[in-house]
């Protein structure tokens, strides 16, 4: 986040981090002084994420603090000293794209940090296209990566979340591992490697055996063979009709 110095706090936005000098205390929290033309408020239970039981514990007058910005009012901007979320539980929504790393890695899927106050979680059937055994056959801890928010769950806080859904779908594609683009290598077959299987000629003809050629050949002469002694037989029975005809033309002798 930017650190703002000297702005207008009619252009200061929620978790615009902002600095100033601790100007009083009291028993509620600290006054800060901005620059701007109402002071800057933090009240105890955001000077820290422990909790506080003393201002003087943790701002002194004349220190130098840095703030993120709550909200902005008329009299004063409320801040705090504790970072806030890159995703507050409000803004996260289902079908949105987020980044983060993975953290944690368990035989059902993996939790990834994506700014919110809890991880994400990945489901294993929801990390790649196909069959996954593991987890760590398509990420690795510490990994940077990109998903789409399937669920949350605000009551239970519980953020679902899923990378196969930013993957195009190859049809019969079982891969054991998520081609990485850094290169990463593992077991089973990669996309780049179904993509070139998928550039080849269509099936092939299988080859056949020696074994199968040589029945081919008999099962071709016999064929023939029959074809011959059929064309045979036809000729000789031709030939029988046409002799006895003429012998019933054919005048007898005495």
């Amino acid at each position: 986040m930017e650190t703002i110095n000297t702005v207008s706090e009619t252009t200061l936005e929620p978790k615009t981090k902002i600095t100033g000098k601790v100007i009083k205390t009291t028993l509620a929290g600290a006054l800060i002084d901005l620059g701007q033309s109402v002071p800057g408020v933090v009240h105890i239970s955001q000077l820290s994420k422990d909790a506080v039981n003393k201002v003087e514990d943790v701002v002194k007058i004349g220190q130098e603090v840095e703030a993120w910005v709550r909200r902005v009012k008329k009299d004063r901007i409320e801040l705090t000293m504790v970072e806030p979320l890159a995703l507050e539980w409000k803004e996260i929504e289902a079908d949105m794209v987020v980044k983060g790393k993975v953290v944690r890695l368990e035989t059902y899927g993996a939790f990834v940090e994506i700014g919110a106050e809890r991880p994400g979680m990945v489901h294993v059937s929801e990390l790649t296209h196909g069959y996954v055994k593991t987890p760590g056959e398509v990420v690795k801890e510490g990994e940077e990566i990109e998903a789409k928010v399937l669920e949350v769950n605000r009551k239970k806080k519980q953020i679902k979340l899923s990378i196969k859904a930013l993957e195009p779908e190859i049809e019969g594609f079982t891969p054991a591992q998520r081609d990485n683009k850094k290169g990463r290598k593992g077991g089973g077959g990669s996309r780049k490697d179904m993509l070139e299987a998928l550039r080849d000629d269509g099936p092939k003809e299988p080859e056949l055996t020696a074994m199968q050629i040589a029945w081919q050949d008999a099962l071709n002469r016999s064929g023939a063979d029959k074809h011959h002694k059929n064309k045979a037989a036809v000729s000789q029975e031709q030939e029988d009709i046409i002799s006895r005809t003429l012998e019933k033309r054919l005048p007898t002798g005495g």
